[in-house]
């Protein structure tokens, strides 16, 4: 007997493709509440699927595998976190303002670190792709945000802008780390107040 939830898998008919689009909006949308809510463990197909009332496969028409799902979920994140207000524009100050959103999203910060930690694994080949390219994108948007620092005064401009970027995603990251293992004992947004504290011009 078919599940009337199958439907969505079958290809799509007139008026499918906006359906489609709907039904992906949504299955993102209850995704990510999951996550933020319950961290990555909640993240298997079969769980979001039931949520949703829909069948596994239904899920898999969309998503074929747990990557693809976790990949999805990531760059609708930073696609929303993209329109946050009061953004910082400097190379630090955003990152700092980032950790400072991220203490009420702790199972969003989980799912990146899973990422990252499937990337450097063998069998997560659109994983890895995905974060060395995310990473590529932010050293260069960093440096470039460090290069108009230095050229106003407010970072020494004998620090090279790749390295010092690098150096910056390195601090985010591990902070990130420590802070899901033992929050009450890192505080990310301090700490990278303290790196904007290191490397000011020196007064003239």
């Amino acid at each position: 007997m078919t599940h009337p939830a199958d439907d969505d898998a079958a290809p799509p008919r007139r008026g499918g493709y906006r359906k489609g689009a709907e039904r992906r909006t949504q299955i993102l949308d209850e995704m990510i509440r999951m996550v933020a809510e319950q961290g990555v463990d909640a993240s298997s197909l079969r769980s979001v699927a039931e949520a949703l009332g829909i069948t596994h496969a239904a899920l898999r028409h969309y998503f074929p595998s747990r990557d693809e799902l976790l990949l999805a979920v990531y760059r609708e994140h930073e696609v929303r976190e993209q329109g946050a207000p009061d953004r910082l524009k400097s190379a630090i100050g955003d990152m700092r303002d980032s950790a400072s959103r991220n203490r009420a999203v702790p199972g969003l910060v989980q799912l990146y670190t899973t990422l990252a930690a499937d990337a450097v694994q063998e069998g997560h080949p659109a994983t890895r792709d995905f974060m060395r390219e995310r990473f590529t994108r932010l050293r260069a948007d960093l440096a470039a945000l460090i290069e108009a620092d230095q050229a106003a005064g407010r970072i020494r401009a004998d620090l090279d802008p790749v390295d010092l970027a690098s150096l910056s995603i390195a601090a985010s990251d591990g902070l990130q780390v420590q802070w899901l293992l033992d929050p009450e004992a890192v505080d990310g947004e301090k700490v990278l107040r303290l790196l904007e504290q290191i490397v000011p011009a020196p007064p003239e």
